[in-house]
């Protein structure tokens, strides 16, 4: 009997301690950079949003149950095909960089747990990039209004997400896809536009050249009206009589005969 008690203990005592070893090492949780907890009190008052747990060592009880989120900025992509203004369908890849608003992680947690990505993020794009992409034509889209359709995605999600306890970093167009025949279309045009571009800076270049060309010429005209109206016999005599000085005191061999030239100009003789 006393053997019989014994045994009994010992299997009393062994299933105790795996009993309280299950609990214990259920109990006890460690949260980690990154992360933020918020607890689910099952005889309490449920789920506690007002305390975030942050990063660290954590004594839960058994029956509680402390639920994880991942605060870190996040990126999520999400490809999908949208309309454009005229009909035409574009193929869209979008990627948003998102992190949970930590200090209301159980608001999240309430009204979408942790599959909140599915349930919210992604939906919220699909509606942004539909209604903002249904505003444009596909070659608005290809070259000119891209970070124009960027912007109006980001200002749409940052809204729609801020209201559900998302704060959304950034917003990237990754790519468009365009109809293959849509696209060549475009390409076809944007050429034709830049070599019309560069044509009509060839004459404006040319009319500004041939500009100028007159101007130096009526310049030059202006010049010799002036000189010619200015020059008279005696100003000539005296120009000729400068450059016979000038000749004579050359070294160069040389005959000066006075009066010899036309109006008493000096004639120069020489080799």
């Amino acid at each position: 009997m006393n053997q019989n008690k014994l045994n009994f203990y010992l299997i009393a005592g062994g299933i105790a301690l795996v009993v309280l070893f299950t609990l214990g090492s259920s109990s006890f949780l460690t949260i980690e950079a990154g992360e933020a907890g918020v607890l689910f009190e099952r005889f309490g008052q449920g789920l506690d949003k007002a305390n975030i747990y942050k990063p660290g060592f954590h004594f839960v009880a058994p029956w509680n149950t402390m639920y994880i989120y991942e605060v870190r900025e996040q990126q999520i992509a999400e490809k999908m095909e949208v309309l454009s203004s005229n009909g035409l369908t574009i193929v869209t890849d979008v990627t948003v960089r998102v992190a949970p608003n930590q200090a209301q992680i159980g608001e999240l947690h309430e009204q979408f747990g942790r599959g909140y990505a599915e349930r919210l993020i992604k939906p919220e794009i699909r509606s942004a990039v539909r209604e903002v992409i249904g505003r444009y034509t596909p070659e608005e889209l290809y070259s000119t209004k891209r970070a124009e359709v960027t912007t109006s995605i980001q200002e749409g999600l940052e809204k729609a997400l801020g209201d559900n306890y998302i704060n959304l970093k950034a917003t990237l167009i990754r790519d468009i896809e365009l109809p293959d025949r849509v696209q060549a279309a475009i390409e076809e045009k944007i050429e034709a536009e830049q070599k019309a571009q560069r044509y009509d800076f060839l004459l404006a270049q040319e009319r500004k050249e041939a500009e100028r060309k007159i101007i130096e010429a009526e310049a030059k005209a202006e010049s010799n009206r002036i000189l010619t109206a200015s020059l008279n016999d005696r100003i000539l005599q005296d120009k000729g009589i400068e450059a016979t000085l000038m000749l004579a005191q050359s070294p160069n061999s040389k005959v000066v005969v006075i009066g010899g030239g036309g109006d008493g100009l000096p004639l120069i003789l020489g080799n």
